[in-house]
């Protein structure tokens, strides 16, 4: 079985010629190029290809991430007894070498996708530095993976997965940002091999951008954030209602008890489910992870118990601001315990 070499290409020079015959006398992949609308004046370069090399076309310009999900139909259509794709940029940044190095880690974890990770070291272009340290970091905090280049476009990815992102949302550059965050809330393994980091031109043509793709990696901790205020408001709303519904209860003590009990019991299984099913989009039973969620709510709440008289007696701060760090401190842990063990995904071990 051969593994196929994907190529989106828009508006290419000659730096792709050349990589298809360097790929092509040194190695056996099998070569797709996809022409993403490049235009007329640049039918030239397309024409030039060998014929060894399978060209799709988009007739008008669609966007990497269309060009990808277009070799993948391709792929699965026709070679689908192949082991999987490497996908390459058309502009020369990846070298053979790193390019074959990226294909001995799939050899070595063919179940995982496997990521061409630059070390940034050297003269990097601020931009291109700045931007990958912010999107990893913040990536490693929603998704628990961590990956030393988010913005890499050399990967390698396995035939059986090839389906899950075909149906993926995105069309252009932010598609490949979507991948990773995708395979990190399928569990897919994903494991990282060192190239060469290759600048052309100051990396001028690079479409990465800082805050749109930063913001989608923060999509995730703002939609925990919105499902800790769902369930405050549920349980702020049950409490005032059952507590007005047991009013001719002669027992203070014992109405508070019940109201309280009785208002968290609904808020934190609404959290839950809001939790399992739109923000990790957990696929494990509701059996386990029940379980662990509210083993989780017990902890949690003896943690805030604890931790409040840690502050306000012994150490004597003032009981609102003692809450106010408590809340924040436990909503930080809350949130990583629940993405890395009650609604982790589970897949082929890494």
């Amino acid at each position: 079985m051969r593994l196929n070499i994907l190529i989106p290409a828009y508006k290419p020079d000659e730096r792709l010629l050349e990589l298809v015959h360097r790929l092509h006398d040194e190695t056996e992949y099998n070569l797709i190029v996809v022409n993403d609308g490049s235009g007329s004046e640049f039918d030239a370069v397309f024409t030039a290809l060998p014929s060894y090399v399978t060209l799709l076309s988009h007739a008008v310009n669609q966007g990497k991430g269309r060009a990808m999900k277009t070799g993948f139909s391709y792929i699965l259509e026709n070679l689908p007894d192949s082991q999987g794709v490497i996908i390459v940029d058309a502009d020369g940044q990846h070298l053979l070498k790193d390019i074959n190095r990226v294909y001995q880690g799939f050899l070595e974890h063919p179940d995982s996708i496997i990521i061409g990770s630059r070390k940034f070291t050297g003269e990097v272009p601020l931009r291109s530095r700045f931007g990958n340290s912010l999107t990893r970091h913040v990536f490693a905090l929603a998704s628990g993976v961590k990956l030393m280049d988010t913005q890499t476009g050399l990967r390698a990815i396995p035939i059986q997965y090839l389906r899950e992102f075909i149906d993926l949302k995105g069309e252009r550059y932010e598609y490949e940002m979507n991948m990773l965050l995708q395979a990190a809330e399928l569990g897919i393994p994903m494991h990282e091999v060192f190239i060469e980091t290759v600048y052309i031109d100051d990396n001028s043509s690079s479409h990465f951008h800082v805050i749109r793709d930063s913001l989608k990696i923060y999509a995730v901790i703002f939609k925990f954030i919105m499902s800790s205020l769902i369930g405050f408001l549920v349980d702020y709303v049950l409490f005032n209602l059952l507590y007005a519904l047991l009013g001719g209860m002669s027992n203070a003590a014992l109405q508070m008890l019940v109201s309280t009990v009785g208002a968290r019991a609904v808020s934190s299984f609404v959290n839950y489910m809001v939790n399992k099913k739109v923000v990790f989009k957990s696929r494990d039973g509701m059996a386990s992870t029940l379980v662990k969620y509210y083993t989780l709510v017990v902890v949690i709440l003896a943690a805030n118990y604890g931790l409040m008289l840690l502050l306000c007696n012994v150490l004597g701060m003032a009981a609102p601001l003692a809450k106010i760090l408590v809340e924040v401190v436990l909503f930080v842990v809350n949130y990583l315990v629940q993405r890395t063990f009650v609604f982790k995904n589970k897949r082929a071990a890494a």
